[in-house]
């Protein structure tokens, strides 16, 4: 049952980025003889272009992260087939259409985030609510994903030696291929030996750190990662750690090619689960990356515009990007279907959905007849390719933050003497300054359960801002304006529930506070861009 699911799967999202994407392409009219920001802005620091493989390589690394592994797995507890449903529906139809619009609509204007484009059709009141709450939410991923992160180096010390190693394998790779012009084929394969004697020697030497130092460091290190030209640091990292991806991929693929796994976990359990909540609109909420996130929309818009050689790649890397993520997700899936319910419900209560992932995938990986790979050696792999993703969000969200930051504080006329906008130190010293606090508070993981809501918000602001600039230009916004709509409806549900239950419930009054602002957050911004697109404007078909 399993490889039928997986190849259902993979035949419709070809089929999809074959046909939908074309139709994608000319209601957003790709062209290649419009330059890019990249070219016109190119600074050496933000924008520079990139090869398409590489461009991909950050993108989907930054995008993938562990949200598409940890939302299935949370999400079957209301039974398989409406979490595999909604991966296929959402990453053709919403993830990929947010994704691929998010990255031209930037392109289109001048590489900016997607709070620019709502301060050009929505106004200046929309976009600073946007940024702020963009900022924020930001500060939170880094906050939570440096404890994630720093959780795993103690735990596993070889991953930490690993990962310190593959920064300075990245450096190395960036300067050959941009300084010293090293054809890519070459530099890619000495990338990826090194990172294979990376892992060995982090084998051979754990580091063995205290949390709280391993904090410090990780936060010192993504200030560094914030600042360099992304030709330095980020964008030859995440490309080389895009092979972890690539490869727990291929070998989850394959495995399920070679071992056709029965699926134990039940077809549909109940329209509501304990802890969880209803199946609308938590279902949704949970999957998260697997089909839709509106961290995406800041990444496309944030880096991934800046860094776009020509408007064709576009297509490759934002549909096709968020496609693969659906192909991960569907093998994150189907890696605890084939556990009874009494032990998903065990490893996920005693280890987390990251561990179940681990032991999933390594179990179908263990069954390749040619490979003869040992248990325990996959697992651990696994387990150091899910905290590099996790290394490469929390570096791509501080220098997000950082632009986002910037870009609060932006004015036309007085951009150049203000230095919060212009330089990029204060932004990210700030940024940094409080995900510390946050971190040592001990209130951020107490955040948690907004986080999905306050996520599939962004999307459902980026989609809004979408529509908006697609209004203005006289085109039919229905592509972007009815999955703008769904995920309108399924956030604010989200957060009415998490707003009752925390005053009601849990008697949580902070959490409450939280659920309530982004609930007007959301209003006020509907508001405002339905007052635009039918009363200023007229659609067009």
């Amino acid at each position: 049952m399993g490889i039928i699911l997986l190849l259902i799967g993979l035949t419709l999202f070809i089929t999809a980025y074959k046909f939908y994407g074309d139709f994608l392409s000319k209601k957003l009219e790709s062209n290649d003889s419009n330059s890019t920001p990249s070219h016109l802005q190119k600074d050496g620091v933000d924008y520079f272009p990139a090869k398409k493989p590489v461009l991909f390589g950050h993108h989907f690394a930054s995008i993938a992260g562990v949200g598409p592994i940890v939302g299935p797995i949370l999400g079957i507890a209301f039974g398989w087939v409406p979490v595999y449903l909604w991966i296929l529906v959402g990453s053709v139809f919403l993830g990929g259409v947010h994704d691929y619009s998010s990255i031209v609509a930037s392109i289109r204007h001048k590489g900016k985030t997607m709070g620019a484009i709502i301060e050009n059709y929505v106004g200046l009141t929309g976009k600073n609510l946007f940024l702020i709450f963009t900022w924020a939410t930001l500060i939170l991923v880094i906050a939570v994903f440096g404890i994630i992160i720093a959780d795993t180096f103690v735990s596993i010390p070889s991953a930490g030696t690993s990962s310190v190693l593959f920064i300075f394998v990245a450096i190395l790779f960036g300067i050959l291929l941009n300084k010293y012009n090293l054809p890519l084929w070459i530099a890619t394969i000495l990338g990826i030996a090194l990172l294979i004697v990376a892992v060995v020697l982090g084998q051979m030497f754990p580091l063995i750190l205290a949390k709280e130092v391993w904090i410090i460091i990780l936060f010192a290190y993504v200030f560094i990662a914030s600042v360099v030209p992304v030709w330095i640091l980020l964008q030859p990292r995440d490309y080389l750690n895009s092979f972890f991806l690539y490869a727990i991929l291929l070998g989850g693929f394959l495995g399920i090619i070679f071992t056709n796994p029965s699926l134990s976990m039940p077809k549909f359990t109940s329209f509501y689960v304990e802890k969880l909540g209803l199946l609308f609109p938590v279902l949704f909420i949970t999957v998260a990356c697997g089909a839709i996130s509106g961290f995406h929309s800041i990444v496309a818009s944030g880096t991934t515009s800046k860094q776009l050689d020509k408007e064709s790649d576009a297509k490759f890397i934002g549909y096709g990007g968020m496609l693969l993520e659906g192909i991960l997700a569907i093998i994150a899936l189907l890696s605890v279907s084939t556990l009874s319910m009494d032990d998903y419900l065990a490893i996920l209560n005693s280890q987390g959905p990251v561990a179940a992932f681990s032991i999933g995938v390594s179990n179908f990986i263990e069954n390749i007849p040619f490979l003869n790979l040992e248990f325990n050696t996959v697992k651990s792999f696994i387990a150091l390719g899910v905290a590099a993703f996790a290394l490469t969000t929390l570096d791509t969200s501080t220098r997000l933050a950082r632009y986002t930051f910037q870009e609060f504080f932006e004015r036309t006329a007085i951009s150049k003497q203000n230095i919060f906008a212009t330089n990029r130190f204060i932004g990210t010293s700030i940024t940094i300054v409080i995900a510390t606090l946050l971190t040592i508070s001990g209130e951020t993981m107490s955040l948690w359960p907004i986080f999905g809501s306050a996520n599939q918000l962004l999307a459902t602001l980026s989609l809004l801002g979408i529509t908006v600039w697609i209004v203005s230009t006289n085109r039919n916004p229905t592509f972007s304006l009815i999955p703008a709509l769904f995920m309108f409806l399924v956030t604010l549900t989200a957060l009415g529930m998490l707003t009752y239950n925390n005053v009601f419930v849990h008697q949580n009054y902070s959490l409450a506070f939280i659920s309530t602002l982004l609930f007007v957050l959301a209003t006020m911004l509907c508001k405002e861009a339905y007052s635009i697109m039918f009363i200023k404007n007229e659609i067009k078909n």
